[in-house]
């Protein structure tokens, strides 16, 4: 594919996603510390910090009560109010404290955190059917994949220079985030207006009748039933992104406790890790966005739903054998090197499967439709897995947290390659 040989539209809405993907970049990369921020420099609890991950996949239950209400306002004054409602709140992050406080007037602080946390978590839900709307409806079948593997490459860029970066000035002040923060609320605020102009055709453009909240939303669930019912393969997709999905959200946070506490690193280090597999991610993403172009997404899924069983694999080895060197401020744990290089593979093949996989299984006008069947199911499992993994890791320890973890993907990947040998997908 050359650039040259887009249409005048696609370079418009590419160049537009592109600048919205840097600026995101920059949040993603602060954000990406989030957890370790919170741990190390807050000293939060660790059910407070199955919380803090909670809030970021919890607000998908509002998926289709919010996909109807897309319908009644248009989406640039959505994103727009959006942009203000979740990212301002970051900006109170100035109030709070330059160092550690005594353990009971921190309290105060860590529900603070999880609560501006939660409003930014909010805009998840509202941005993304948006923008996976935005773009089905703008670029080809044949551009979609690359153009957004582009996007995502060079946010995930953006991401690792921001992340190192972070980790740096964390490491030479834990409580700089104090000034950070509110720095990303404002650029958040900015792309969410910029991502605002992209917007081709509003619902109430489009002369179709607008339903009652409440007859909307029964049709709504009739249609996710429908969606479920006769798109088997659609549904068995949503069934092993379902136990992957378990199975990754049971061991996120137990994951940030094994390398803060368990091997101890350091800021330095964790931003080292992190930018490890996102350099990976950025060097595999146009591969995988042309792969993903090719074949069934249920093989991609498999593959996917692989990539993190081995990460998880290797990271729980590493409690059995935690051997190191050290190279200044970096610490480099043999397994863990190799964990990460796994996660590399899944973060590339996920920032895919993840946004647009969905819209594989459908025509372009479902696309929207489609994803808020598949982030309600993100919301549902985020309201017991968190949680129940950090109570499941206070009494089997890491080890059998990563374990089950593993068996959930077996299961996951066990599924996809029963539908594809049972159904052949047709769009």
């Amino acid at each position: 594919m050359k650039f040259a040989d887009l249409k005048i539209n696609e370079k418009k809405i590419f160049g537009l996603h592109l600048l919205y993907s840097i600026i995101e970049g920059i949040l993603f990369g602060v954000v990406a510390l989030n957890e370790f921020v919170f741990i190390k420099s807050l000293k939060g609890s660790q059910m407070q910090l199955a919380i803090l991950f909670q809030a970021s996949v919890i607000v998908f239950v509002f998926t289709v009560v919010i996909h109807e209400l897309l319908k009644r306002y248009k989406k640039k004054t959505i994103l727009r109010m959006t942009a203000l409602i979740t990212r301002l709140p970051m900006l109170l992050i100035i109030v709070f404290p330059r160092e550690l406080l005594p353990a009971k007037d921190m309290v105060f602080y860590h529900y603070f955190f999880l609560v501006i946390f939660l409003c930014y978590y909010l805009a998840m839900p509202i941005v993304y059917p948006i923008i996976n709307s935005i773009l089905k409806n703008n670029y080809s079948h044949s551009h979609f994949g690359k153009l957004y593997s582009y996007a995502a490459m060079t946010n995930k860029i953006v991401m690792m220079i921001t992340t190192f970066v972070f980790g740096w000035m964390l490491d030479a002040d834990p409580f700089l985030f104090v000034y950070i923060y509110p720095v990303i609320g404002v650029l958040g605020i900015f792309s969410l207006f910029l991502l605002s102009f992209a917007v081709k055709v509003d619902y109430l453009q489009t002369c179709e009748k607008i339903l009652s909240m409440r007859e909307s939303l029964r049709k709504s669930f009739r249609d996710m039933k429908a969606i479920i019912k006769f798109n088997k393969p659609y549904r068995d997709f949503e069934l092993g992104f379902m136990l992957y999905g378990f199975s990754f959200m049971l061991t996120v946070a137990i994951i940030t406790l094994f390398l803060v506490e368990k091997l101890g690193l350091n800021y330095t280090s964790l931003a080292f890790y992190k930018n490890s597999y996102n350099l990976i991610a950025i060097l595999l993403l146009p591969f995988f966005g042309s792969l993903i172009d090719r074949i069934d997404p249920r093989k991609f899924a498999a593959f996917t739903f692989f990539t993190l069983l081995m990460y998880l694999f290797f990271m729980g080895l590493t409690e059995y054998y935690p051997y190191y060197f050290d190279i200044g401020a970096y610490r480099f744990y043999y397994l863990v090197v190799i964990s990460f290089a796994w996660n590399g593979l899944f973060a590339a093949t996920m920032s895919l499967l993840w946004n647009i996989g969905s819209a594989y299984f459908c025509k372009d006008d479902d696309a929207g439709a489609y994803q808020s069947v598949h982030l309600s199911m993100v919301g549902i499992r985020a309201m017991i897995a968190p949680l129940f993994g950090i109570w499941l890791y206070q009494y089997i320890g890491f080890s059998g947290v990563f374990a089950l973890g593993v068996l959930l993907l077996i299961l996951s990947i066990t599924v996809m390659f029963w539908s594809l040998r049972r159904d052949r997908l047709f769009i």
